[in-house]
């Protein structure tokens, strides 16, 4: 099985309608906190934030929101790029973003693949993927993002010495990601004991899907792979 995949790594990108304070928010904000992928990335991306920013980190697919913006509230000198296709979750997180007034974030609505190839070399300090979409069945498997190219986009965005962050509760796919992590070059898989998996990173907040995959009895894995 190939991991070449030309498709989109995400299902469907609409549900419930959006209540007017959302969607006029979608319409009026959502442009100004966007990425501009029309033009080259600044090659210092913390030039992308109001915010005097120290470092920069990515979260792809950011679901809820719930973990992206607690981040960015307990560390207002990080700044936060959110990749998120579901337009629910974007209206959602644009919402908290205009009323709290947070100028460390900015977000993206479409494929993340876009924003990894636009990023500088070496330009992001921190990664996240949390609770992806699993495609737990086996044909569709090539549809998961962990994949070669995929890892060779996050290789070259990730500073060396800097950290790819990754958890799921779906056991197929956490051993897919630790079997395509572990064969590429550039990341080290940083795990010395089982309670560097099976506990979450410092800070945790949690997230609907973590609470979602408890209630239902499957247990959350959080790996994470250091940039060599």
């Amino acid at each position: 099985m190939t991991d070449r995949y030309e498709g989109s790594f995400f299902g469907r990108r609409k549900g419930k309608p959006l209540s007017p304070r959302r969607e006029a928010l979608m319409e009026t904000e959502l442009p100004r906190l966007g990425l501009d992928l029309t033009v080259p990335a600044p090659a210092d991306l913390k030039d992308l934030f109001e915010a005097e920013v120290e470092t920069v980190c990515l979260e792809v697919g950011f679901g809820g929101g719930e973990h992206l913006l607690h981040r960015a509230r307990s560390s207002p000198k990080v700044g936060f790029i959110g990749i998120e296709p579901f337009v629910g979750s974007m209206a959602k997180a644009v919402t908290a973003v205009v009323e709290e007034e947070l100028t460390n974030v900015r977000l993206y609505d479409d494929d993340a693949v876009n924003v990894l190839d636009w990023l500088p070399e070496a330009g992001l300090d921190l990664a996240y993927q949390l609770y992806p979409d699993p495609w737990p069945k086996k044909r569709h498997w090539k549809r998961r993002f962990i994949n070669e190219q995929n890892l060779d986009r996050y290789a070259r965005a990730i500073r060396p010495g800097c950290e790819f962050r990754f958890a799921s509760d779906i056991d197929t796919y956490i051993d897919w990601t630790l079997r395509h992590c572990r064969a590429h070059a550039a990341f080290e898989w940083m795990a010395e004991t089982a309670s560097d998996w099976k506990t979450p990173w410092e800070g945790w907040p949690g997230t609907r899907y973590e609470a979602k995959a408890i209630r239902e009895g499957r247990i959350g894995r959080y790996l994470t792979f250091r940039r060599v």
